[in-house]
């Protein structure tokens, strides 16, 4: 299952140029009830994951315009329980992220943004057609996003973003696709919209609220149309500190409605960035 790029408060507030960031990620997921056009399906499925993610970015000026760039790499681990018990677990590392995003407006003094970004997934992580839950894909992903934030008052932003993520296709999907030999499997492109206001308390906490729509994303085997086209709310909470070590983020959300897969039922992600 693949989902949108979710973006941190501010993420669409322009970068000061010629700076380095680490960042440092731990999520852990759980999701649950397979739905299939809209219908709760039978059976009691727990697939939990835990992962960890590392960034570094590096900002700069491309032109006359901000710009930075990206490389990330996640490791992690997917653990089937409930009725997909007799799934095996996996380990591995994940696909490997690059991403360079611009700014073709910029206003610090009105705190208005116009940002654009490209991100490319490489399907480096560890991959087996045999086993029905993987920390890679297997194909390449490609996406373009677009955000947009600017003040509500003196303390509040709102902001707004819409991605749209395209996929390679994966000619050895065999579990996955409940299938004993190898097939291809293709997938339609998937479009998020994610909107939310961002509360600055004072000069270290930052707290935020997102909502996001995803739509899209049907797949196909060997050419037969599975009728799964995901249509998914959730919601995500998200506290910031700016603290001497470096900045703090504390995430947790959840889907409100899901017509196809399995649905999310926590998001937990925390998260360290730190300027050297």
């Amino acid at each position: 299952m693949a989902w949108a790029v979710d973006l941190q408060p501010n993420d669409i507030v322009a970068p000061l140029p010629n700076k380095n960031y680490v960042t440092i990620s731990y999520l852990n997921t759980e999701n649950s009830t397979l739905y299939k056009n809209g219908s709760a399906q039978a059976g009691n499925p727990v697939i939990d994951t835990q992962s960890a993610i590392f960034r570094g970015t590096r900002s700069y000026d491309l032109g006359s315009l901000p710009a930075v760039s990206f490389i990330q790499i996640p490791y992690g681990s997917i653990q089937p329980a409930g009725s997909l018990a007799s799934q095996a677990s996996t380990t591995g590392i994940g696909d490997l992220t690059l991403a360079t995003a611009i700014w073709p407006y910029h206003n610090r003094a009105s705190r208005t943004y116009l940002g654009l970004a490209g991100y490319l997934i490489s399907p480096t992580g560890s991959y087996s057609s045999q086993r029905a839950f993987n920390t890679g894909e297997n194909r390449f992903r490609t996406d373009f996003q677009m955000g947009f934030q600017a003040p509500i008052t003196s303390s509040v932003d709102g902001m707004i973003a819409v991605d749209t993520m395209w996929f390679g296709g994966n000619s050895q999907c065999a579990a996955t696709c409940n299938s004993l030999t190898n097939v291809s499997l293709n997938q339609k492109p998937l479009t998020t919209t994610q909107l939310g206001p961002i509360y600055r308390i004072n000069e270290i906490f930052t707290v935020a609220a997102s909502y996001f729509y995803v739509a899209g994303g049907a797949t196909s085997i060997n050419n037969n149309y599975m009728n799964n086209v995901t249509n998914t709310q959730r919601f995500l909470l998200s506290g910031q500190a700016h603290t001497p070590i470096g900045r703090f983020s504390l995430q947790y959300g959840r889907d409100t409605e899901i017509k196809n897969g399995f649905v999310q039922t926590r998001l937990l992600a925390v998260r360290l960035m730190k300027e050297f």
